[in-house]
C-alpha cells in the first residue's frame, strides 16, 4: 500500500484551478522530491495530503485512509513553508507538546524531547521564547517538532528556508537519518540539489499537472543535468 497516493485529484478555489487530475503515488520506505515553479501547486498538494483541504474531484490517501481520518495522520510529521511559531512559548514547552499530540507521554515523551532538541542544535535555547529566536533557529525548532514520535511519514515544504550553509548540511543529515529508520520522505523545494542529494524519486509539477514523474533516471536524460531537465519539462 502506498504511504500517500493522490488519484485523479483536481483543486479548484472558485474559478482558479491550483491541480488538474494529478495523479501521484509515494511507496513506502522512498523519498520524492516534488519540484515545481512558483505557483505551480506544491503546496496545495501538500494541504490534501494533509487534510487541510479536500479535493475538488479524485481522491487523496494515505497509508489507504482519508487524511480527514485522525489515523490516517498518527505517525505523520510535517513541516510547513511558512512556520509559524508562538512567540511567546518556550522551545522545550511547545515540544513537549508537539510530543504529547504525536502520542508519547512520561519519560519516554522527555526523552524524546532532549534527543531532538540536542541532535537538531536547539537543546542550549530550551528555555528561550520562540519570538527571541532567529529564523535560522526557529527553523531548526520546527525540524525537532517534525521529527518527534518519531514520524513514519514527513511531509517537508521548502525544508532548507532561513538555515544557513551549516544549517542545510544539517538538515541533509537529518533527512538522511530518517531514511535510513525507514521513514517515507517528501520533500517540496526550489533548491534542486538538496532533492538531488535527498530523494530517490522525483515529481515536476507546472501549472497544476504533473509534467515527469519517477526515479531520476525515468525523467532526468542521459548527460543531462537535474536543472536541464526541470526546465525542459515546465517548457515542455
Amino acid at each position: 500500500m502506498p504511504a500517500v497516493e493522490l488519484s485523479g485529484v483536481t483543486k479548484r478555489y472558485g474559478v482558479r484551478q491550483a491541480l488538474c487530475d494529478v495523479n501521484l503515488s509515494l511507496e513506502q520506505g522512498s523519498a520524492l522530491g516534488l519540484l515545481g515553479p512558483n505557483g505551480a501547486g506544491k503546496t496545495t498538494a501538500l494541504r490534501l495530503m494533509l487534510g487541510f483541504a479536500r479535493p475538488t474531484r479524485g481522491q487523496v490517501r494515505l497509508h489507504g485512509r482519508d487524511p480527514a481520518d485522525p489515523e490516517a495522520r498518527r505517525g505523520l510529521g510535517y513541516l510547513p513553508e511558512r512556520l509559524s511559531l508562538p512567540s511567546h512559548v518556550r522551545v522545550r514547552d511547545l515540544l513537549v507538546l508537539h510530543a504529547q499530540l504525536a502520542g508519547l507521554d512520561g519519560p519516554e515523551c522527555q526523552r524524546q524531547v532532549e534527543a531532538t532538541m540536542s541532535r537538531t542544535g536547539v537543546a542550549d535555547r530550551a528555555q528561550d521564547l520562540l519570538g527571541d529566536l532567529s529564523k535560522g533557529l526557529r527553523q531548526r525548532v520546527g525540524f525537532a517538532q517534525a521529527f518527534l514520535g518519531p514520524p513514519q511519514l514527513l511531509l517537508l515544504d521548502e525544508p532548507t528556508s532561513g538555515l544557513d550553509p551549516i544549517g542545510i548540511r544539517d538538515a541533509r543529515e537529518w533527512i538522511g537519518e530518517a531514511r535510513e529508520r525507514g521513514c517515507t520522505i517528501l520533500i517540496s523545494s526550489h533548491i534542486l540539489s538538496e532533492v538531488e542529494r535527498t530523494c530517490d524519486q522525483i515529481a515536476i509539477l507546472h501549472e497544476g499537472l504533473v509534467r515527469a514523474s519517477g526515479r531520476f533516471s525515468e525523467v532526468v536524460g542521459e548527460g543531462e543535468s537535474l536543472e536541464d531537465a526541470f526546465v525542459r519539462w515546465v517548457r515542455g
